[in-house]
Parts: structure tokens; sequence; C-alpha cells
């Protein structure tokens, strides 16, 4: 990594994409912050000179994502860190989903973050170099109601990500991906959309759920600030991790879900065995 590192990152009004555009250019390296409306990033750029740029970026619009990259290695020849931000999340029971929505969820959580990476694969190849950091969720491990299809986003960059790092390893590209648990941003606030169909079957489950998600925002016991420190440290360290949780209770629910998978896989270890092609004893 060079030592004085240019970073990309999506989603930057607000939460941790601000947090972390924030302490990058903080520790006084060079970030190129994007958002929707840049407006909302101008300020925070002008306050940086020329270590720091604004551009508009919807990570829906193909056209808009070609623009920002190429835009961001004109002006600082290169983009060494990528940090997939952008992102949000939907409250409804499997059964309430709205087509439309779940569609829009999964262009800008999935198909948008594949579009950012592979514009900004080829010149990180050339240069035998870079880091994609790409932030998940501890939902991209452990599934809860009422928030089933934001899994499904979070379950695809995980194994979209995994996959990219066993690729890129070898054109010394590194791969981190980022799960916290609940920060205090907007997620379950202004940023969370949630489906108008309600069914009164689902109201002791998905229903209770969205109440109870909704009413952690503004109480949430993670700090954007710290975590935007645990990444740039992360992202500093010779063997940075593939996978970083970030949390109190990512920390506690991820281990917790590793020994309920190691239970499960346990107990029915003989009927997994026994699907294969039976084994010819050796004459």
């Amino acid at each position: 990594m060079p030592e004085n590192p240019v970073w990309f990152i999506t989603g930057c009004s607000g939460g941790l994409g601000r947090a972390l555009a924030e302490a990058v250019l903080g520790h006084g390296m060079r970030a190129v912050v994007t958002a929707r409306d840049p407006a909302r990033v101008a300020g925070l750029a002008e306050a940086h000179g020329d270590r720091a740029l604004a551009l508009p970026l919807d990570v829906t619009d193909h056209d808009q994502v070609v623009e920002a990259v190429q835009r961001a290695e004109a002006v600082f020849g290169r983009i060494d860190v990528l940090v997939n931000n952008a992102g949000y999340g939907y409250l409804a029971a499997i059964e309430e989903g709205e087509d439309e929505e779940i569609r829009k969820l999964f262009d800008t959580n999935v198909f948008g973050l594949a579009d950012v990476t592979r514009a900004v694969l080829p010149g990180m190849r050339a240069r035998r170099s870079g880091h994609v950091v790409t932030v998940s969720s501890l939902g991209g491990l452990a599934a809860f109601g009422a928030t089933g299809y934001y899994h499904a986003t979070k379950f695809a960059v995980e194994g979209l990500s995994e996959s990219l790092a066993a690729e890129v390893a070898p054109l010394g590209i590194k791969v981190t991906i980022v799960e916290p648990a609940a920060f205090r941003t907007g997620w379950s606030g202004p940023s969370m959309r949630q489906s108008a169909i309600r069914i009164d079957d689902y109201a002791g489950t998905a229903g209770a759920r969205r109440e109870a998600t909704l009413a952690t925002y503004g109480r949430q016991p993670g700090d954007p600030a710290r975590a935007a420190e645990a990444i740039l440290a992360a992202v500093a360290a010779g063997e940075p991790p593939l996978r970083l949780l970030l949390g109190r209770a990512a920390y506690d629910i991820a281990t917790a879900r590793l020994g309920t998978l190691r239970t499960t896989f346990d107990t029915w270890r003989e009927t997994t065995l026994a699907a294969d092609f039976p084994q010819e004893e050796t004459p």
C-alpha cells in the first residue's frame, strides 16, 4: 500500500461512510467522497483542499459509476482502497415483501456494489496493489425476522467478496468484509425502508421485530467514529482480515452462530456422510 493512499468511498452522506471519510482525511490521506447528492459531502471535501474530491454517485447508475471512477483516477492517478459502503435496510416479513422495493434493494446493496468493484479493479490489477473493503453486516452471517431481504443482499455480498478475495490475492489485491452490528447511524431510522403490507399472522414475529428495530434508532451501541478507526487499522495491517466484526454484539452473536452451526453439523453428521456413494473397499 502506498504511503499516502487514495480512498474511494461510496455512501458518504452520513453514518459509517461519513465517519470513515472524516477519519481518512483526518489522518492526512486522500479520499474521494461520494454521495447521490454531492451537496451532502461538499463541505467535507472543501475543508480538506486538494486531498479530497466530492463526486455524485448513485451506485445503481452504471454511467455515473464509470464517470466517478474515471474522474477519481484522473485527479489522483489511482484508487488504492475501495470502500463499498452504500446500502440501506428494508423491513418486511418475506411474504410482505414488495417486488419493486426488493429489486431496488438488490440493485443498490448487491448489483451496484458489484458494478463499482468491477470499475475499480482494472486499475488495481494494473498496479498489482489495492484493497477492496466491503461493508456487509452481522446480518451477512446471521438472519432474523423482518429483515430477510436485507440479509439476502448481505449474504450475497459475503459470497461475492469471498470469491473475489480468492481471485485477486495472487494479484496483490486484498479484500476485507466488514460486519458491523448496530451502529448509531440512520440505518434503523431515516434510511430504513419498510413494506406497506402488514399481515396479522406475522405480528408477533416480523411485526414485533419491525417495531423493535425502529426503536433502536439513536440508541445503537456502536460508535461510527470508532468503527472507522478499526477499518483504517485493518487496512494498514500487514495481513488484513478477510472478515472484520465490529461491535460487541457482532462478536457475541457471530461466535454463538458458529457454535450453533457446529452442533447442527455434528448432530446430523452420519446422515450427511451417508449421502455419498459407498466407498469401494480396497482388495
